[in-house]
């Protein structure tokens, strides 16, 4: 049990960090991140209101308010991974990066804690 504990947290601090981390880098170097979602293909109104939604859910999962909300917080993260992954494989980036880590984070982080709070 001890071990189980001890990787949700490890797993859900890289997760929520990396989550935090880009967040903060939309919210203070909008012009550079802007300048990517458009090589990216991606409208640049998105920005500001991913940076919001990926603080609210690092809020979510280490508050834990509800069932709910955490499900959503999860799923929010994996579509945005996954979609950041992929972004960055097709802009030539390769695949490695902090997507591909916090992605991979994701998984324990969500089973796990799923787990540990049954």
């Amino acid at each position: 049990m001890r071990f189980k504990q001890i990787v949700y947290w490890l797993s859900t601090i890289v997760l929520c960090g990396i989550m935090l981390y880009s967040a903060i880098v939309y919210f203070t170097k909008t012009e550079l991140v802007k300048s990517f979602f458009e090589n990216f293909g991606f409208p640049v109104y998105l920005v500001i209101p991913l940076a919001i939604a990926k603080t609210l859910g690092v809020i979510i999962v280490l508050w834990r308010p509800s069932n709910w909300l955490i499900e959503w917080a999860y799923a929010g993260f994996f579509f945005n991974l996954v979609l950041a992954t992929w972004a960055h494989y097709y802009a030539g980036d390769g695949i490695a990066g902090f997507s591909l880590v916090a992605l991979i984070a994701l998984f324990p982080s969500y089973f796990l804690g799923k787990y540990l709070r049954d």
